[in-house]
């Protein structure tokens, strides 16, 4: 008989009642109500506490007002009537330290086996080291922001395409394709073209989104208007060059002068992890079967929260409805472990 290999990991794994994937807002309201209910729980992020609104351009400004964003019953205060990313990164702190929640930071989880009530995590923190985890639930919080839409476009993997924007300093003087129409690519392509870029915007529809911030969308689009920010609409890329995009349009194909392309054509969900696990998902939306009252998948033992129960409708889900999910599930859980 062939003896099993060793696996010092998980002999020496931890044991929980749950592991929650993801430390975002909605990852954060289920370890708050988790621990209200006495059920231990850790939370595993593969970046920072709220990576994803860290991660969101630096100015940014949250279209909603305070008290919508608030979990675990602590206010939210803000200078303004909107509260902007810096706000956001200092509140969320704040109520990780209040709870003190079990977070541990930059810890990828690499796969996740076992059955309902004896589930392991294995995970990789940023120094390399395997950790394991026993866990007799699981819930994942993930959200959509890590997995970048694709153009499908040759030149795509070039080191001057980026699918996140951050602030406009670096692209001072250069020429620069903002490729989307909604509110992250209106806002940059104002910030660059603010900051000193020569800014072209290319969208496949015929126009800017009409979800775009009311306080941004006239912005941009009198730019536009006005030749200050040159706009290809119902247009799209077709190649990508060191020093230039080839764009197809209406008129004909175009050839640009180009530094920097920003794809900020939208994210969705780790759908292949989610299949990995054994979730099924509905065919044409992607969207996980979950049940509607527990939001317990159709893998028993594994709960979803936040944005990934949407699937590919990725615009049905925010922090606002999102923070609200850890309440049924952190019910069912306790309910199943007592």
């Amino acid at each position: 008989m062939t003896q099993a290999p060793w696996n010092e990991s998980a002999v020496n794994a931890e044991s929980v009642d749950a592991v929650v994937v993801g430390a975002g807002p909605t990852g954060l309201a289920c370890g708050i109500e988790l621990k209200r209910r006495g059920v231990r729980a850790v939370l595993i992020e593969k970046g920072c506490v709220v990576n994803s609104i860290y991660n969101y351009p630096t100015n940014m400004v949250f279209f909603t007002t305070p008290e919508l964003l608030e979990i675990g019953d602590i206010p939210m205060t803000s200078l303004n009537e909107k509260p902007n990313r810096h706000e956001a990164l200092k509140y969320y702190r704040r109520v990780a330290d209040h709870y003190k929640l079990d977070i541990r930071q930059y810890e990828r989880v690499d796969r996740i086996t076992g059955e309902d009530n004896a589930f392991e995590v294995s995970t990789t923190d940023r120094c390399g080291c395997p950790h394991s985890y026993r866990a007799r639930k699981i819930v994942l919080a993930s959200g959509y922001y890590d997995v970048a839409n694709r153009l499908d476009v040759p030149g795509e993997d070039l080191d001057k395409v980026l699918h996140y924007y951050k602030e406009p300093h670096p692209y001072y003087n250069h020429d620069v394709a903002v490729i989307g129409a909604k509110n992250s690519a209106a806002i940059a392509a104002l910030e660059l073209f603010w900051t000193g870029a020569r800014v072209t915007l290319i969208h496949r529809g015929a126009s800017i989104s009409s979800k775009v911030k009311y306080w941004i969308k006239p912005n941009i689009e009198n730019r536009i208007k006005c030749g200050e920010i040159p706009a290809y609409f119902n247009s799209r890329v077709v190649e990508i060059q060191q020093r230039a995009i080839r764009v197809a349009t209406p008129e004909g194909e175009v050839t640009l002068k180009n530094d920097f392309v920003f794809a900020l054509i939208g994210y969705r969900p780790d759908l292949a992890f989610l299949s990995s696990l054994g979730i099924a998902l509905e065919p044409a939306t992607k969207k996980p079967r979950t049940n509607p009252e527990t939001l317990e998948s159709e893998r028993a033992g594994i709960y979803l929260a936040g944005v990934i129960v949407a699937g590919m409708h990725t615009n049905e889900i925010f922090i606002e409805n999102g923070r609200f999910h850890g309440r049924a599930i952190a019910d069912s859980i306790a309910s199943r472990i007592a």
